[in-house]
C-alpha cells in the first residue's frame, strides 16, 4: 500500500461539512494512493465535522486550514498545479487535464460549491459534463470520478510501479502504521524507531 502512495497527488476540501461526504472522499483518496489531504474550515461547526471524519481512516493524514490562501500557498510552494472542480461554462472537461504532474484537486461544500477565493486562486477550473437534469454530482461522487481519472493516467504512465517516497520515509510510515501505540510513545520520548525485518517485525529496541 505504501509503495503505491502518490505524494504529489492530493485533495483540498473547501468547507465540505457533512461527515458522510468527508468519509467517502477519504476512502476514495486512499483508493487511488493519496496519503495526505487538506481541508479548509471557516466555521467551528465545519471544523468539528472535518476533524471527526479524519478519524474514519488511520491511513490518511488530513491537515486543516483557516482559509484558502494558507493551503494554496503551501501547495504552490510544493510545485503543484491547483485544479478547482466547478460547473462554470469556461471550465475544461476533467478528462482533458494532465494528472501525471503534481496535482491538487479542490472540491467545494455541498450547497455552495467551491468559494470564489478558491476559484480565483486555482490554475485550472474543471467540470464533469452532465447530460441530465442535475447540474452536478454529489461532492464525494464527483471527487471519486476525477480521482480515478487521475489514477488511470498515472497507471498508464507506470507511476504506481515504483515507490513515490524515499525508502527512509517509507520505513518510517510503515512503522507508524504497524505499531501506532509504540511509535507514539517513542515520539514522545524523542527516541528513534527500531528497524523492521522484511516481514515488518521489530528487529530490536534500543
Amino acid at each position: 500500500m505504501l509503495r503505491h502512495r502518490q505524494p504529489d497527488l492530493t485533495v483540498v476540501m473547501d468547507n465540505v461539512n457533512k461527515a458522510h461526504n468527508l468519509s467517502a472522499i477519504i476512502r476514495s483518496c486512499d483508493g487511488v494512493g493519496i496519503g495526505k489531504i487538506h481541508a479548509i474550515s471557516y466555521r467551528k461547526s465545519i471544523y468539528t465535522e472535518q476533524n471527526a471524519a479524519a478519524g474514519t481512516s488511520k491511513w490518511i493524514t488530513m491537515k486543516l486550514y483557516p482559509d484558502v490562501e494558507s493551503v494554496y500557498r503551501e501547495l504552490s510552494a510544493a510545485g503543484m498545479q491547483i485544479l478547482v472542480a466547478t460547473n462554470r461554462k469556461e471550465c475544461q472537461d476533467f478528462r482533458a487535464v494532465d494528472y501525471t504532474i503534481p496535482t491538487a484537486l479542490v472540491v467545494g461544500a455541498e450547497w455552495d460549491g467551491v468559494s470564489q477565493e478558491a476559484i480565483k486562486g486555482a490554475d485550472i477550473a474543471i467540470t464533469i459534463p452532465m447530460l441530465g437534469m442535475g447540474e452536478s454530482l454529489n461532492v464525494s461522487v464527483a471527487t471519486a470520478v476525477v480521482l480515478f481519472e487521475a489514477q488511470r493516467q498515472r497507471t498508464l504512465k507506470g507511476m504506481y510501479h515504483q515507490p513515490g517516497v524515499g525508502q527512509e520515509s517509507l520505513e518510517k510510515k510503515l512503522f507508524e502504521l504497524a505499531y501506532p501505540r509504540l511509535s507514539r510513545e517513542l515520539r514522545e520520548k524523542e527516541s528513534p524507531y527500531p528497524p523492521l525485518d522484511k516481514e515488518g517485525r521489530i528487529i530490536s529496541i534500543a
